[in-house]
């Protein structure tokens, strides 16, 4: 009797441990982490895009592979008519120049789309509520496949 509740107790462990990590898993997988941000916070600044794809709130901000923010929102500017995203950037990279360049890129095999942020050479960086004028909107695939197949009917 001892050994079959010393193996349950065993197998019930394993099962939680399991449970556990496929939380993690899947926190990971959906931008969710627990501890996206240092203690120092972040601070805002803006894009403005013709289009931005699947861009999702919470989607990571990357300069040279290096996540160094999230989006915080993604809002309409209906004086430009262009979608506006907050980039929410943490403290620790506050010396991008003012000149940076934002471009919506598509990562992995699922398709998500993160903001790569590309520096410049500006003297003067980023601050809380800067906009990012360069900007590159997101590719969107059916675009593309429509222009390919225009061209192909085309040249026959």
């Amino acid at each position: 009797m001892l050994h079959s509740k010393t193996i349950e107790t065993i197998v019930g462990a394993f099962i939680l441990v399991g449970l556990g990590a496929l939380l993690v898993l899947a926190m990971r997988v959906s931008n969710l982490s627990f501890a996206s941000m240092t203690a120092n916070g972040s601070y805002t600044v803006t894009a403005h895009f013709d289009n931005v794809g699947g861009l999702k709130v919470r989607s990571p901000v990357k300069m040279a592979g290096v996540v160094i923010g999230r989006v915080s929102n993604i809002g309409f500017d209906s004086a430009t008519y262009e979608a506006v995203a907050s980039l929410a950037i943490d403290r620790r990279y506050s010396d991008i120049p003012t000149d940076t360049t934002a471009s919506i890129y598509t990562a992995g095999l699922l398709g998500e789309q993160y903001v790569g942020l590309e520096a410049g050479g500006a003297d003067e960086f980023l601050q809380e509520g800067d906009q990012i004028t360069l900007t590159e909107s997101a590719v969107v695939l059916e675009r593309i496949i429509g222009q390919f197949l225009y061209d192909k009917g085309k040249g026959n």
